[in-house]
């Protein structure tokens, strides 16, 4: 391994072995949800299930089966610690189960929009039941709200006299609140449409909000040939400089000051 960087990133973030008081918040948080048998009505904006044969699901079902891994979560809580990141965004809320994990760090803030009204709901109740404030939740669907919320190379000379009249806008959705646009993110966790079309389109929407060490990470790389394919144009990319597939995940670095290089890391 020739990067400094990346050794130092395994050696104290993929493989730190530390128990950490805040596994115990993700532990509750998931156990919560295995017992809540309460069916909802999902609605599904991206590639769809290859296990519910219906959008009438219990949450305990959604929680077990689509719900991050433990392992996962455990590893994004890291990954936010070991960067510092304060400002972070996910693209796909479902249950809160990554949102509880990138929110764990109170020093840091979470924008998470999701699709689907109900199980946003879910969510909302959720972390509020165990305290974590720092999460802004957004419903609606993913192109749409960052439009509203990502400020766009052009738009980065506005003055700040123009987001304050936006956030005092009157509010016609109880769940779109306070959408100030962001000029970039120190984390981008997408976990929504697992599509080759929809996940380069968030990729290249997004890339304007990425500095020189902002991570984006990629849910399920290799869940598909067409998510493979996406993988692939992303590490490309000229602005990418480093990546990382641990096989689940994919980490993405725009770190100027490196040469390109691809790692392939088991967490």
């Amino acid at each position: 391994m020739h990067s400094p960087f990346v050794y130092d990133l395994v050696t104290n973030c993929f493989y730190d072995k530390r128990k950490y008081k805040e596994y115990k918040l993700l532990k509750h948080y998931r156990k919560d949800l295995l017992k809540n048998n309460t069916t909802i009505q999902v609605t599904d904006f991206g590639a769809g299930s290859r296990v519910f044969t219906s959008n009438k699901r219990t949450i305990s079902a959604i929680a077990k089966i689509v719900g991050i891994p433990k392992k996962r979560a455990r590893f994004l809580f890291r990954l936010v610690n070991y960067l510092g990141c304060k400002n972070n965004l996910e693209l796909g809320t479902s249950l809160g189960i990554g949102a509880a994990a990138l929110a764990a760090n109170k020093k840091s803030n979470l924008t998470s929009i999701e699709g689907c009204p109900q199980t946003a709901e879910v969510a909302r109740k959720q972390l509020k039941k165990f305290n974590i404030k720092n999460v802004k939740l957004i419903v609606g669907e993913f192109e749409e709200i960052l439009s509203k919320i990502v400020t766009q190379p052009e738009e980065k000379s506005k003055t700040s006299k123009d987001s304050q009249e936006h956030q005092q806008q009157p509010k016609n959705n109880k769940h779109q609140t306070n959408l100030a646009q962001q000029t970039s993110f120190d984390l981008i966790y997408f976990d929504g449409h697992h599509t080759k079309e929809a996940t380069l389109k968030y990729f290249q929407q997004l890339l304007s909000s990425a500095h020189n060490n902002s991570v984006f990470v990629f849910d399920d790389i290799h869940w598909s040939a067409e998510m493979e394919e996406a993988w692939g144009e992303i590490k490309a990319h000229p602005k990418v400089r480093v990546t990382i597939d641990t096989f689940f995940l994919g980490l993405v670095f725009f770190r100027k000051e490196q040469a390109k290089q691809h790692f392939t890391i088991r967490l």
